[in-house]
């Protein structure tokens, strides 16, 4: 893939606009950058869009200095080369200052503090979706230094965004966002996405366990799979992009996503962009919490932590869920309701008659099954697709060949394939483990005790109903005739 900017593969110097008065000019204003957020249907990075943002300055040293000694929760894995995803549910936590997790990240483990129990060549530590909100409470002017305004949405700032801070070998496993489209702004290091087109979420065998409301889990390790009790993911077509600092990777709805830090420190601000889609989204995930919690409480009411995960803090009642669904189907309905108001406007307007030209607004239902057809040969709609370039680089399926390390800004990573031998990922015995410090060592046994053991043809799990119960297939459908049942009232 020639992307044609500086430091990439081809080595063709970026194409940088420049105004009259000699002015560095984005490639693209507001509203184009968000007509093709809102067309386009497959991954791409914008190039040269926040070269002027005060947040492309925010390193982690920066933001220890701003943050101070306002601690942190962090994310404790380990670098292994297990089949098995790890899951939230499977690391440990520690809550430390920035400053300390820098001087942790320097390989200064024998420091006091707390990260002494976890040695740096054995573990990554990151501190993943954190809310600016509750990051700078009442620090508004830094809310501002992140401007998505440029990216067609006005006022779409800090205050709607998350951050990622984590060191090498830190990750988040495979997992779709139910909700929305989702705009990632690289800040230090860089980061290596794996990506999975919708349709291919039968190969990625879906899970909803460990919960988490609007993440569904794969139980596949993407970088390390196990082909023998997942054959169909062989039939996945992964997308392979390395995100550097100063570009902004966008991220379609339903899209699987693998992230993983390459470099020893990866800060990335992101934002969640809310779609149409949502409010039908909304009630799936209705049905969904009701489902599992009511499932998986009557298992282990007094263990619930073992399958919910550590993000969600929610109260669990079936009573609360049921308020939870009512409102998710009040919402749709009254959204559709204004939405029909407007269609019905504008085919007046128009002399437009209702036989003509239903409303949009009642192929809902449909909307999230045309979106994700046909996405595999596509390079975007025809009137974006024209907009490819410099300036935005389609993120194209990962060839066979096999992975290769190179420098420079956006490269052709969707030629590479899964490095299992890199350094990143330190391999680790079991026996190893055992031998880990004592909160390590916790982490080792949670890691190990969730590999698979041999699979039984008789026996069904509270898991196994919920894996079909909640399967995404299935919970749309549920909603879809939730949803019409209650439209004959």
């Amino acid at each position: 893939m020639a992307t044609g900017y500086e430091g990439s593969a081809s080595g063709t110097p970026a194409r940088i606009a420049v105004g009259e008065e000699g002015e560095r000019v984005k490639p693209f204003t507001p509203e184009k950058a968000k007509e093709i957020i809102m067309s386009l249907q497959q991954p791409a990075v914008f190039c040269n869009m926040v070269f002027d943002w005060p947040a492309q300055h925010w390193t982690a040293k920066h933001l220890s200095e701003v943050l101070q000694a306002k601690q942190i929760r962090f994310r404790m894995g380990l670098r292994s080369t297990d089949t098995v995803p790890q899951f939230e549910t499977a690391c440990s936590y520690v809550d430390a200052t920035l400053e300390e997790f820098l001087t942790w990240n320097c390989d200064q483990s024998s420091v006091p503090g707390p990260f002494k129990d976890y040695d740096h060549s054995k573990f990554w530590a990151y501190a993943d979706y954190k809310y600016f909100v509750n990051l700078f409470g009442d620090k508004t002017d830094v809310f501002r230094e992140v401007m998505w305004s440029d990216f067609g949405f006005p006022g779409r700032n800090g205050q709607e965004s998350t951050l990622w801070i984590g060191s090498q070998g830190a990750h988040t496993p495979c997992h779709l966002d139910s909700y929305g489209c989702n705009l990632v702004f690289q800040v230090q290091g860089r980061k290596r996405w794996h990506l999975f087109p919708p349709e291919d979420t039968p190969f990625l065998y879906p899970t909803r366990i460990p919960y988490e409301e609007s993440s569904v889990f794969s139980k596949i390790n993407v970088v390390n799979p196990d082909l023998k009790h997942f054959p169909q993911f062989q039939k996945a077509r992964r997308h392979m992009v390395t995100l550097s600092p100063g570009q902004v990777l966008f991220v379609p709805r339903h899209w699987w996503h693998y992230v993983e830090s390459i470099d020893p420190v990866t800060v990335s601000i992101n934002s969640w962009i809310e779609l149409e889609e949502d409010h039908l989204a909304r009630v799936e995930e209705a049905i969904t919490r009701m489902l599992v919690c009511a499932l998986k409480t009557a298992e282990d009411p007094h263990h619930p932590r073992a399958w919910l995960n550590p993000t969600e803090v929610e109260e669990i009642s079936h009573e609360v869920n049921c308020c939870y669904l009512n409102d998710a189907v009040r919402a749709f309905f009254d959204h559709r309701g204004k939405a029909e108001d407007v269609e019905r406007q504008a085919l007046q307007a128009n002399r437009e008659t209702w036989s003509k030209d239903k409303p949009r607004v009642r192929e809902h239902m449909d909307v999230d099954r045309a979106h994700s057809q046909g996405l595999a040969g596509r390079t975007g709609k025809p009137e974006v697709a024209h907009l490819f370039g410099p300036d935005l680089v389609p993120v194209t399926p990962a060839s066979e060949d096999p992975p290769s390390e190179r420098g420079g800004t956006l490269q052709s990573d969707s030629r590479e394939r899964i490095n299992r031998d890199g350094a990143r990922f330190a391999e680790l015995s079991c026996a190893r483990r055992q031998q880990a410090s004592r909160g390590a060592g916790a982490v080792a046994e949670q890691v190990t005790s969730r590999c698979p053991a041999a699979p039984s043809r008789t026996f069904v799990s509270t898991d196994d109903l919920l894996d079909c119960l909640v399967n995404p297939q299935v919970t749309r459908m549920v909603a879809q005739l939730l949803i019409q049942g209650k439209s004959c009232f």
